[in-house]
């Protein structure tokens, strides 16, 4: 008779095998991006390419289980969130705000564990993707939101949710707050929890109504920079303006790792060599769609924090800034989002603007504290800093969901506000 117990060791040992290729793979897309080849990730492994095909079929196949794994991950994670409270006959605002940080807190630790399948999601798949793999990243995470939802409307129930807002996008905003997560900040386990706080108890001592933020000279200077943004693309070249079009689009779809110099000229209708004269290599050509965005919101935080206006009316109008910089430059700011997500173009130096806007917070924020108009509790300058900076930029798909208008309303009720009612 066969021994059954060597059947069992076998596929133990063949388990323990897949397990590893599946974590260096992840390892390798976090750094590298699609650009990494099943070749690297056998080499990594310590084996051959065709032992790895054992296991997985195709690249693809192995993005897909990366991708199901993290999925399936926050399904489970939405289940005890939801039973906490339903447990309870009347949940107070104690136990509402505590599942709203625990669910939150566990999203982003999901991230964290799965961060080359939110890289892998945060792109479209290449235009050779089987359906599979098409289907498995425009899959969203329905039960963690459902979650959400259903913990925001047991808080409106409660009262301790204020009327007037819409609880659909909150909870969208709560979701997509906790997958900004950013692993090497000192203290970064405690952003979910006070990004959160932020959103459900605000940050501004005393907000001012909406028809004054509107009129505050800082959102005046905010006004007249994005009003300027349209005249900037009359200026270029009409080769020079598409060529760029098409690269921002590409790299925002694809990503930088996955677009090549090819797929922007058939996208701009120009031969291959045209674009290389008018722009030189790819990564000169990703540096310069960055330089083109960050100009502009660069003039228009410049412009807001010169301003002869309140520390609270200051952060108003730099939140609408960013707004509208997702509205007409979302591509861009995808790329960036990338970056600090860890998978740069590592030849391209995306962080100087950003590190110069952190520091605009930081100096914000200690002008708000000293008022005593802000307030964010956290252990540190730096984390105060990090979440708040976080808090003042929107998600595309909320702008593009509720228009610049809505998404400054919902921004203004929650990050200046609180969606909670104060006591």
């Amino acid at each position: 008779m066969p021994d059954r117990h060597v059947g069992v060791e076998a596929v133990s040992v063949d388990g323990a095998r897949r397990t590893e290729i599946l974590e260096t793979a992840a390892r390798l897309f976090a750094s590298s991006g699609l650009r990494t080849s099943l070749k690297q990730i056998a080499d990594a492994c310590g084996i051959l390419p065709g032992s790895l095909y054992h296991h997985f079929a195709s690249k693809d196949a192995l993005i897909v289980e990366l991708i199901e794994r993290y999925r399936a991950e926050l399904d489970e994670i939405a289940k005890p969130a939801v039973r906490a409270l339903k447990a309870l006959r009347k949940p107070g605002p104690e136990a509402i705000s505590e599942q709203i940080v625990a669910l939150s807190s566990a999203v982003a630790d999901c991230s964290v564990r799965h961060r080359a399948a939110v890289l892998l999601t945060f792109y479209e798949p290449p235009s050779a993707a089987g359906d599979k793999l098409v289907q498995a990243a425009r899959r969203t995470p329905v039960a963690v939101e459902q979650a959400m939802l259903t913990i925001l409307r047991l808080g409106r129930e409660s009262r301790y949710i204020r009327s007037g807002i819409d609880l659909e996008t909150l909870a969208d905003r709560f979701c997509t707050t906790s997958l900004a997560v950013f692993p090497g900040v000192p203290g970064a386990d405690r952003l979910p929890e006070i990004r959160c706080r932020i959103l459900l108890e605000g940050v501004a001592t005393d907000a001012p109504a909406n028809r004054e933020l509107d009129r505050s000279a800082a959102f005046e200077a905010a006004q007249q920079v994005v009003k300027s943004w349209d005249q900037a693309d009359d200026d270029e070249g009409e080769r020079l303006a598409k060529l760029r079009a098409a690269a921002r689009a590409e790299f925002g779809r694809k990503g930088y790792e996955a677009t090549t110099v090819r797929d922007i000229a058939a996208a701009a209708g120009l031969p291959t060599g045209t674009v290389y004269r008018l722009i030189g290599s790819k990564d000169e050509l990703l540096t310069s769609i960055m330089q083109s965005f960050e100009a502009p919101v660069r003039a228009g935080w410049k412009n807001v924090l010169a301003s002869d206006a309140s520390a609270v009316a200051k952060l108003d109008a730099l939140m609408w800034v960013n707004i509208n910089a997702l509205d007409r430059f979302n591509d861009e700011y995808n790329i960036e989002l990338a970056w600090l997500r860890e998978s740069p173009p590592k030849s391209s130096n995306l962080g100087r603007s950003f590190t110069s806007r952190l520091r605009d917070i930081k100096a914000l924020l200690a002008e708000g504290r000293l008022s005593g108009e802000i307030h964010v509790e956290a252990p540190t300058n730096d984390i105060r800093a990090w979440a708040l900076f976080d808090a003042v930029w929107t998600d595309v798909p909320i702008v593009r969901k509720i228009g610049t208008r809505g998404a400054l309303k919902l921004a203004r009720d929650s990050v200046l506000r609180g969606a909670a009612r104060r006591t």
